[in-house]
């Protein structure tokens, strides 16, 4: 059985950094792609970034390009989303989700589309204060 936990959420203020990290275990194979989405309070999930965990390929919402960074530990079996000079609106629960690779999993994760995804985790919770 496929399981995503996630962790790192918390509070922070305006500016600072959280580092959130998806645990993945149960995957069949070592070939996947893991996503961030959030969703904020009021408002519609949305796609934050994802990798392909195998080829290393990365792909960002242009609201935290350049803020914020997706990589993977495949000994760990990680995947880790760095987020720097945090700002008020990235407040929202998020959460990672999954899919294993295969003919469509690229385009679903470049355009970090939550429809492809097959797994999800339940999410961690970040506020951040202005």
């Amino acid at each position: 059985e496929v399981q995503l936990v996630e962790t790192g959420g918390g509070l922070v203020q305006g500016g600072g950094s959280l580092r959130l990290s998806c645990a993945a275990s149960g995957f069949p194979s070592d070939y996947y792609v893991i996503g961030w989405f959030r969703q904020a309070p009021g408002k519609e999930r949305e796609g934050v970034s994802c990798i392909a965990v195998s080829g290393g390929k990365s792909y960002y919402a242009d609201s935290v390009k350049g803020r914020f960074t997706i990589s993977s530990d495949n000994a760990e079996n990680t995947v880790y989303l760095e987020m720097n000079s945090l700002k008020p609106e990235d407040t929202a629960i998020y959460y990672c989700a999954a899919r294993s690779q295969d003919y469509y999993s690229e385009w679903f994760c470049s355009s970090i589309n939550e429809k492809g995804m097959e797994y999800w985790g339940k999410g961690t919770e970040v506020t951040v204060s202005s």
